[in-house]
């Protein structure tokens, strides 16, 4: 049996390029991207998902992995893999900003806590939203949904194809403003409602100037935001809901799925 180089970098090619964009997805998603999934086993996940789809993709170009052409093929697929997994992140990171904001009306924008998924400080309230937000994504078993999504990509984004195009990036940069409208849906109501207390403090600084409105006021704010908080937990899940379905939207969107 006689094989040639052409078709040894054919093979290598075909389990090598899908490889790239799905080991750059896991490290840039949410959850398996996370720091608490060791780095061998987010790269074990990835050579096992290759390993699966590659016979259900279409041919890869005969093109050797060793070339320019090469190369540019394997930056084109780590930018798809890591623009997919970026827009999840932004996702997540809406309850994160919610929190930061709820906190620091709360006056709890010093009390910090180290996020182990991230590896930055963040507050308790962010990190007891992003808790949530992360069971409610395993519950729902988006997880599995992003890695169909990945596997359709091939289809839409074939290895050695045009790629993502420049608008990409623009509405990828737009999720910024999203990032901010969204986070603050979740948190103006708590926000209105802590400014009508402290609203109130300043009025009763004014009947009765004597009284020390940072000794009372802290204690008050802070008990009337930890109650806000349990009460907007009603509505937690359908902006959940809402907001994860925008996510999916501007993933399939990047990618021409519809």
């Amino acid at each position: 049996m006689v094989v040639t180089e052409a078709e040894i970098g054919q093979f290598v090619g075909q389990y090598l390029w899908p490889l790239f964009r799905i080991a750059s997805f896991f490290m840039a998603v949410p959850v398996l991207g996370s720091r608490l999934i060791n780095a061998k086993a987010r790269m074990a996940l990835a050579v096992m998902v290759t390993l699966l789809v590659v016979p259900l993709l279409p041919a890869v170009p005969a093109v050797d992995p060793i070339s320019i052409q090469g190369l540019l093929i394997v930056l084109q697929q780590v930018v798809i893999g890591v623009s997919m997994g970026f827009i999840l992140q932004v996702v997540m990171q809406v309850f994160v900003l919610a929190g930061q904001f709820i906190a620091m009306k709360m006056g709890l924008g010093f009390a910090s806590m180290n996020d182990p998924s991230n590896g930055v400080s963040v507050t308790v309230i962010s990190q007891f939203y992003l808790m949530m937000a992360t069971l409610l994504f395993l519950s729902v078993n988006a997880h599995l949904l992003i890695i169909d999504l990945l596997v359709q990509s091939f289809r839409t984004l074939p290895v050695g194809g045009e790629g993502v195009g420049v608008q990409v990036f623009f509405d990828i940069a737009g999720m910024g403003s999203w990032m901010f409208g969204s986070a603050m849906v979740i948190a103006l109501p708590l926000l209105t409602s802590l400014l009508v207390v402290n609203l109130a403090f300043g009025v009763m600084s004014r009947a009765a100037p004597q009284m020390n409105v940072f000794a009372v006021g802290f204690p008050i704010t802070l008990v009337f935001g930890l109650i806000l908080i349990w009460f907007g937990l009603a509505s937690f899940l359908p902006n959940y809901n809402t907001f994860l379905a925008e996510g999916m939207a501007m993933v399939k969107n990047v990618l021409g799925v519809y």
